[in-house]
């Protein structure tokens, strides 16, 4: 114990050793300076020694200065040049006030925009702001079109670098919601009020640890230009139908006070299609059949989406701000149904159905947090959250099921009825609360340490009722009510250290215990109660090689609980011989994931190893428990083991053509045992992406963009690669007159997605299928027009500047 402490002692003292230079940049009202340049110039000659941007508080921190006598220089567009008095180790400049530079041409707008994708030791940022093809687009879209997302249309799924199990948060705040109505949710949410996309694979401590694939944070602009400022964007599109979108953004700061808030429009007029040919056993209709089935879904989407807030310099120490965001979006969708099976040897059964319905949901995301400046270098920061989301999903259907003589077939019953009305209602409740502490240990030691708990309350109530005899009758086997309760409460602990001038270690842990409690209240059955309690540690070491190169090693532990539609043990018909239902005994996944990387100027290279256990899978194929009928229904796989390289190479030919491409892939394995033959199957999965952005004479741009996804398994089903080409071109107008912009998404209608059941192994009732799934612009391009305009107020900084909860977690690890 006293080799120990001796030990720290010296290390304590060669922490001292190296020098370190701070401030933070605001301008003449107060409001931060964001992507400023600081440099350290030896006094003798000017050299730089070191340099750093500022972050989004204006906040830089230039570490690891050996001994000497230098100068500070501060750079920004829009400021006048800042120098400071010659000084000696480390120094804090505390805040220092840059004046705009007087010399400016009239209202001659100067922005600088950062490049698409930028890199960083956790994952990559994807600045959608910088791409001429996000306005008009809704947010899934542009998650899509991000390096590694994989959508998956058809079963409304979303997985990054080929693994389903993603928590999606909104400046944040994690969407605790089934993965398809995350899906949804994204799809009515504009794309013109997204700042960037934060992909996080490997995320710290200070991060929640749901989502074993990683982190989508989804970050929101705030506006924080001096005075009233703000914009405003229109678009119309058309594919298979009619598109448009209106919003904006408003913003007025008065030094200590910035409100904010946006309101956006959006209609869509679309359309889908999946074209299924297969043959199962039938037990229902007699034997094996073979069958072609074809469904057509024609949705129409109107979604309103509403952002307000605040931010509140009480003192020079304490903050506090708070933020609200509404979403409300009504889909009417028809769907028509056509099917024929042939049963051996002359049977033939016809089925049409007409479904029409109205999907409507509405959101409520809101925060309050308050941060205390308590000592210099030590902070407190305190926040609530609040999610409300309620969906409601009535539907009706008319069918007939004919024999080949045009009788109905079947007996009449609730399975075989020509007449069925669908209810379903979901209301989820999130509440959320968490305090972080920080405190600067010494010049190069940092602790960051913090509480949170998390209560979820999910009722969701769904039923068929099937016109028998003239009256609707509902069979208890139709009526679904589920209640989940389920609180996780956490704590973690953080040590930042730099070991040396150019090596830094961040070493965490978390532990997090989860209770979660699902039931049938109608019943008084328990379905499902578990208890889990789980440490997840996470170690980041990095060393710069020189000013612009760095190598770093990660490991972060995750998981992904199952959401109450997977545990949920209710049944929906889709169909006499098929239920969906859910999976009571289904487990978490734990992933274990290491990372070796390298990023140089824009560059990055990766190695990652991850390992899952019980890695979850939906939409599988097994038997009912009376092996009558088929159950869509998630499921267990044993394990999956992932070697995954991934590589942003960014090029650049003079000022007028910027190019970014990029993969990610490897060797993946997996194995099964839900189905009659275990599985095990190793195969080489990938995905490509690329962009090029040319600066055309006459204020022009032009952007070209496209993305691959290889052959890929979900459980059994095989999913053939496809790949989307999309363009834009954009027109900046003279005097601040605002921006033009044209975009056409799937250029080449390629966005067609083909998969298969049967092909790995024999499935329930010995299915075998093909099924080619068409999303909208896989038949019909998408091309929007699009027209947007900031006013009031002189643009000083960036757009996008952004204060999000998932950010503050990531600055009080590496500032």
């Amino acid at each position: 114990m006293k080799a120990l402490l001796v030990s720290l002692f010296f290390l304590t003292l060669r922490y001292d050793a190296f020098a370190q230079v701070s401030g933070k940049l605001t301008d003449a009202s107060g409001q931060p300076v964001s992507y400023a340049t600081a440099f350290l110039l030896k006094e003798a000659d000017s050299t730089i020694v070191r340099s750093a941007l500022t972050n989004d508080t204006g906040k830089f921190l230039i570490e690891n200065v050996p001994g000497g006598r230098y100068l500070l220089k501060i750079t920004s567009i829009g400021y006048q040049t800042w120098m400071s008095p010659v000084f000696e180790g480390s120094k804090g400049f505390g805040t220092i006030v840059l004046q705009q530079n007087k010399q400016q041409l009239g209202e001659v707008l100067i922005k600088a925009d950062r490049p698409l994708f930028q890199q960083r030791p956790d994952g990559t940022v994807v600045n959608v702001e910088s791409s001429v093809l996000t306005k008009g687009s809704t947010a899934l879209q542009v998650l899509e079109r991000s390096p590694g997302v994989i959508i998956d249309h058809q079963n409304n799924e979303i997985a990054l670098n080929g693994k389903n199990g993603v928590m999606v948060m909104i400046n944040g705040k994690q969407m605790r919601l089934p993965a398809d109505q995350v899906v949804i949710l994204l799809n009515g949410m504009s794309a013109d009020d997204i700042s960037k996309i934060e992909l996080l694979t490997t995320p710290g401590a200070a991060y929640d640890a749901e989502g074993s694939a990683g982190l989508v944070n989804i970050v929101l602009k705030k506006n924080r230009n001096a005075g009233t400022n703000g914009s405003f964007s229109l678009s119309g599109g058309y594919g298979y139908g009619e598109k448009g979108t209106a919003g904006i953004n408003l913003n007025h700061n008065s030094g200590n006070t910035n409100l904010y808030g946006s309101y956006n429009y959006a209609h869509d007029r679309s359309y889908s299609d999946f074209h299924a040919i297969g043959s199962e056993q039938e037990p229902l209709l007699g034997g094996f059949a073979a069958s072609d089935f074809l469904s057509i879904a024609k949705p129409v989407q109107n979604s309103h989406t509403a952002v307000a807030g605040f931010d509140t310099k009480l003192n020079t120490k304490t903050t506090i701000g708070g933020n609200v965001n509404y979403n409300n979006s009504s889909t009417a969708i028809q769907t028509n149904n056509h099917a024929i099976y042939t049963i051996q040897p002359d049977s033939i059964y016809r089925l049409n159905a007409l479904i029409n319905g109205v999907n409507h949901w509405r959101s409520i995301t809101s925060g309050l947090y308050v941060e205390r400046q308590l000592k210099p270098g030590e902070k407190l920061n305190l926040g609530l959250d609040y999610i409300n989301y309620k969906n409601d999903y009535p539907t009706n259907v008319q069918s007939t099921f004919l024999d080949k003589n045009g009788r109905q077939a079947g007996t009449n019953d609730t399975l075989f009825s020509p007449r069925q009305k669908g209810l379903s209602n979901t209301l989820i409740q999130v509440g959320a609360a968490r305090a972080d502490y920080e405190k600067q240990l010494g010049a190069t030691l940092k602790l960051v340490t913090g509480i949170k708990g998390t209560y979820t309350h999910t009722a969701s109530t769904s039923s068929i009722a099937s016109l028998v005899n003239g009256e609707y009758v509902t069979s208890p086997t139709a009526i679904n009510h589920i209640i989940m309760r389920e609180g996780i409460w956490a704590g973690y602990a953080t040590m930042n250290a730099q070991l040396d001038s150019s090596t830094r270690l961040v070493a965490g842990i978390r532990y997090e215990y989860s209770g979660t409690r699902l039931a049938d209240p109608q019943s008084g059955q328990l379905i499902t109660d578990r208890k889990l309690g789980e440490l997840f540690p996470n170690l980041l070491l990095s060393r710069k090689v020189n000013n612009d190169a760095e190598l770093f090693l990660s490991y972060t532990k995750r998981i992904s609980r199952p959401a109450y539609s997977d545990l949920a043990s209710y049944v929906t018909y889709n169909g006499p011989n098929s239920v969906n239902t859910g999976n009571p005994l289904l487990k978490p996944t734990i992933t274990n994931n290491l990372k070796l990387g390298y990023n140089n100027r824009g560059y990055s290279l990766s190695i990652l190893w991850s390992k899952d256990d019980d890695p979850i899978a939906r939409n599988q194929f097994v038997y009912t428990p009376d092996r009558k009928q088929s159950a869509v229904s998630p499921q267990n796989l044993l394990y999956r083991d992932e070697l995954t390289f991934q590589a942003e190479l960014p090029f650049a030919i003079g000022n007028w053509l910027n190019m970014n491409y990029g993969f990610v892939g490897g060797w993946r394995k997996f194995s099964l045992d839900y189905t009659k033959n275990p599985v095990e199957k190793t195969y080489f999965g990938y995905s490509l992406h690329g962009s090029q952005t040319y600066q055309l004479p006459g204020r022009f741009s032009l952007e070209l963009s496209g993305y691959y996804n290889s052959l890929s398994y979900n459980g059994t089903r095989k999913v053939d690669g496809y790949g989307v080409l999309n363009a834009g071109i954009k027109k900046t107008l003279k005097n601040n007159g605002g921006i033009v912009q044209l975009a056409v998404a799937d250029l080449l209608s390629s966005n067609v997605i083909s998969s298969y059941f049967g092909s790995l192994t024999q499935e329930a009732f010995d299915l075998k299928s093909h099924v080619v799934f068409h999303t909208e612009s896989g038949k019909y391009p998408l091309i929007r027009l699009s027209y947007s305009r900031s006013f009031g107020g002189t643009a000083s900084t960036p757009s996008g500047n952004n204060k999000s909860g998932i950010e503050d977690e990531n600055n009080r690890i590496k500032n």
